[in-house]
């Protein structure tokens, strides 16, 4: 639901940005192109500063246009606050939350958790977006984002973290491997066998490569992806092993169609998993409760997970 607080300027501004044409966004959004028109204009004028480069092919932000645009959202975010906090207040487990999270989870945690909150808050209106952890950071600073779930997140003095625990790197294999009788593995007997690994786009990727960048150059070609579905999907047909942490696998783990081995050796560091929120806003109440059901849940996947692992 939404109040309509937010002004129609800032309004057709953000269209204007996402669509890139005025009558782009005017088909988009149902508002007459010259009521956009004017509305652009007038804030132009006030600002004595052009929000837009007008171009052939359309429209794009100037520095101060991606000021107001970012205005907007961090407007409409304290909009929804106030609407979510106003229900509350009449007793009403009513409200909207939105939340960033990594693809990786979207197998695992992240449904859990849906089912979860739905069946005890079944009123709340849930926004789900992939993004990586960089443009998670992003998603919350610009108010696009209640709360987000991301893999080794740098401290930042915009940025508060609620809840965060170290991610182990583990090889992952299927129960009938070579290597899954074994208790522990070392990185060179990981690189013996057919592998599996994540492209550049993700951050467990770039961890490894500073720290263990041989390991992409010695030993059998390794497979290159950046889908985690077509990683595990390789893992767990048999022939291939590989490196990532249990969260990323955790349904598989839990189901016996893979195990996961901890490596041990020199420079060996574990990513980490957050919940953090934006430091500059006021979180909406019914996120607030909604993120301690997060990190409850992760932490009880997470002590599932490891109980598994235990009975290897």
């Amino acid at each position: 639901m939404s109040l309509h607080l937010v002004p129609r300027g800032l309004q057709y501004v953000e269209a204007v940005a996402e669509h890139g044409s005025i009558q782009a966004a005017s088909r988009a959004i149902g508002i007459a192109a010259s009521a956009i028109d004017r509305q652009i204009k007038l804030l132009e004028d006030r600002l004595g500063v052009q929000l837009f480069d007008r171009i052939t092919t359309g429209m794009t932000l100037t520095p101060v246009g991606e000021m107001m645009v970012l205005l907007s959202r961090r407007w409409q975010a304290d909009e929804n606050r106030i609407w979510s906090d106003v229900k509350q207040m009449q007793g009403l487990d009513v409200g909207h939350f939105r939340l960033v999270a990594m693809d990786s989870l979207m197998n695992g945690i992240v449904p859990d958790f849906l089912t979860r909150i739905s069946d005890r808050y079944p009123r709340v209106r849930v926004d789900v977006d992939v993004a990586t952890p960089d443009d998670a950071v992003t998603a919350l600073t610009e108010g696009r984002s209640d709360i987000a779930i991301a893999f080794n997140l740098r401290p930042q003095r915009d940025i508060h973290v609620i809840w965060s625990t170290p991610l182990p790197l583990h090889c992952v294999a299927a129960p009938d491997h070579p290597l899954a009788a074994r208790r522990e593995v070392t990185l060179s007997e990981v690189n013996s066998h057919a592998i599996v690994v994540q492209s550049r786009a993700l951050a467990i990727r770039r961890m490894l490569e500073a720290r263990h960048s041989w390991i992409f150059s010695e030993g059998p070609p390794p497979v290159v992806t950046n889908s985690l579905q077509l990683l595990k999907h390789l893992v767990v047909a048999g022939r291939h092993v590989a490196l990532t942490s249990v969260l990323d696998v955790a349904p598989e783990l839990l189901d016996g169609r893979l195990v996961a081995l901890p490596v041990k050796g020199q420079k060996i560091v574990p990513q980490s998993i957050s919940i953090a929120i934006s430091a500059q806003r006021v979180l909406p109440r019914v996120a607030g409760m909604l993120a301690q059901d997060l990190s409850e849940a992760m932490q009880a996947m997470l002590a599932e997970v490891e109980a598994a692992m235990a009975q290897h």
